[in-house]
């Protein structure tokens, strides 16, 4: 009797991946040859010292900058990534140490910046709706455990651990996919760097991607599910976090 072998599981896509990425800047190369993928729901922490090469691959992502060479994937879709907005339009969202907000405008202006919904026209020719601005703005940072006083107040006004928290509010109101956070806990309180943290393992719960880049290895060790290091523009190292300690860590990057 012949009996039908039980067809394999399908192996989900990466929610992103890049194949043999190259960078030069002038005379230098940046990037070289690199691959570079993440799962869904996966915490990866990006390493390396400075000129290793990990802030032009995030720039990458984040259409900052564009690759020469190499190829980007979303899903198992190639895509081209020319701009910050386009990056946003394929559910990627980049929180910077310094520019995750504008310090001179308001919490919901800063929540929906660059993707205000209208009453009624279109972007850029209508009227934008500040009462759904403001309320969604204050129901997302809720959901973070955020408890600000308005949606009014301007973001100069809070700490640097509750504008993270907005940036990371805003990722998650606008359901993206990878989350690129970039140095993030610098200059952070003890408390505020936990709570940093926490949005991170909680986001993952909800099944979004975080790339992590931080030099301080013991933030980024304990909630990486991989390690992806860098150095000379080269990826170096890709392996659980489970298999490598802090101290190899900082020996491999130094």
């Amino acid at each position: 009797m012949n009996v039908a072998a039980n067809p394999a599981p399908a192996v989900e896509e990466p929610i992103i991946k890049c194949v043999g990425l190259q960078k030069w800047y002038g005379a230098v190369h940046a990037l070289k040859n690199v691959d570079f993928h993440a799962a869904r729901g996966e915490v990866i922490g990006l390493v390396g010292d400075n000129g290793a090469g990990k802030s032009t691959l995030i720039k990458i992502l984040s259409g900052v900058h564009t690759q020469d060479k190499g190829e980007i994937f979303i899903e198992g879709r190639s895509v081209s990534i020319t701009g910050p907005e386009v990056a946003m339009g394929l559910g990627i969202e980049t929180i910077y140490q310094y520019t995750a907000m504008v310090p001179e405008m308001s919490i919901a202006q800063n929540f929906f910046i660059g993707r205000e919904p209208l009453k009624f026209g279109r972007p850029g020719f209508g009227i934008v709706d500040r009462e759904k601005m403001a309320r969604e703005a204050m129901e997302g940072l809720r959901g973070v455990g955020l408890h600000l006083r308005g949606a009014d107040t301007p973001v100069k006004a809070l700490s640097g651990g509750q504008r993270q928290g907005v940036a990371i509010a805003r990722a998650m109101h606008f359901r993206s996919k990878v989350l690129i956070l970039d140095e993030p806990t610098n200059h952070l309180s003890v408390k505020e760097t936990n709570k940093v943290l926490d949005h991170v393992v909680e986001l993952k719960g909800l099944g979004v991607t975080s790339i992590f880049i931080s030099h301080n290895l013991h933030h980024i060790h304990p909630i990486s599910d991989r390690i992806v290091a860098m150095a000379r523009g080269e990826k170096i190292a890709d392996l659980p976090a489970s298999e490598i300690s802090v101290d190899e860590m900082t020996r491999m990057i130094s």
